[in-house]
């Protein structure tokens, strides 16, 4: 455990010495907050682009907070994705490709400590991410419309959060089982988009698919209720999860001994 827990700290030394602790949580919260103050500012912006007759009348229904609160959260199913992807893909390849592995396992480290130790470190940074932003979100959707109940907004979060995390996790296999970080990162987001795209067409299908966590979370903070698929498609998403980590040391231990 104290190996674990040596590898664990110099990832989270590493990630702040990028300054992925300062970049990715503020990214997060300028993307959290964007959502709320667009839509309570929107008819005075599009006033402002003037060209409309002075006796013009911009009547826009205001949303409900739920609805506010819930397209806030979607900001994190794209650029969100986007910035996990791309802020992960050389946390395993690029050590690869530098050497630094090959110099980290020639001391009695194991795989499984050396895999898991860079999972956690991230998912640590996505989790903290995601609180942070998301609590902004929930905080000015709160000032600005009315408050949305803590416990929809916790429960929003723990269903995106999981969706994230399968997301981290796809990416890291990919990581540990190519060279490139670019490689990693593309073929991890055209499964991500592929994946959501084909959960969304046969939504009528694949209720129980983890990417439908998103839309779940919405549903409950539009609706107040949980759809009945939400605990199946998290199970799911958990399994998904830890079968990508097991691949993830297996292929990563297979294709170091290899070389």
């Amino acid at each position: 455990m104290s190996q674990w827990m040596t590898l664990f700290q110099k990832e989270i030394l590493e990630m702040w010495r990028n300054f992925k602790w300062i970049w990715v949580p503020i990214t997060f919260i300028l993307l959290g907050v964007s959502e709320p103050v667009t839509s309570y500012y929107l008819p005075q912006i599009i006033k402002s682009f003037g060209g409309l007759p002075e006796e013009a009348i911009i009547d826009i229904p205001p949303p409900t907070a739920g609805a506010v609160l819930a397209s806030g959260l979607s900001q994190y199913s794209t650029l969100g994705v986007l910035i996990i992807v791309l802020g992960t893909m050389g946390v395993i390849a690029g050590e690869r490709k530098s050497g630094v592995a090959a110099m980290i396992l020639v001391k009695p480290v194991s795989y499984l400590s050396y895999i898991t130790s860079k999972w956690a470190g991230s998912l640590l940074l996505v989790w903290f991410s995601l609180f942070i932003g998301y609590l902004s979100t929930w905080y000015y959707t709160g000032q600005l419309f009315e408050w949305v109940a803590f416990g929809e907004f916790f429960q929003s979060l723990v269903l995106y959060g999981v969706w994230l995390t399968v997301i981290l996790t796809v990416t890291i296999f990919f990581s540990s089982a190519l060279l490139s970080p670019g490689m990693a990162a593309f073929i991890s987001l055209a499964l991500v988009l592929v994946v959501s795209i084909i959960s969304g067409v046969l939504s009528h299908l694949l209720e129980w698919s983890p990417s439908q966590l998103t839309s779940y979370a919405s549903a409950l903070l539009t609706t107040g209720n949980l759809p009945d698929d939400t605990l199946p498609a998290s199970l799911i998403g958990i399994l998904l999860i830890v079968i990508l980590l097991w691949l993830s040391v297996f292929v990563f231990k297979k294709k170091e001994l290899a070389s």
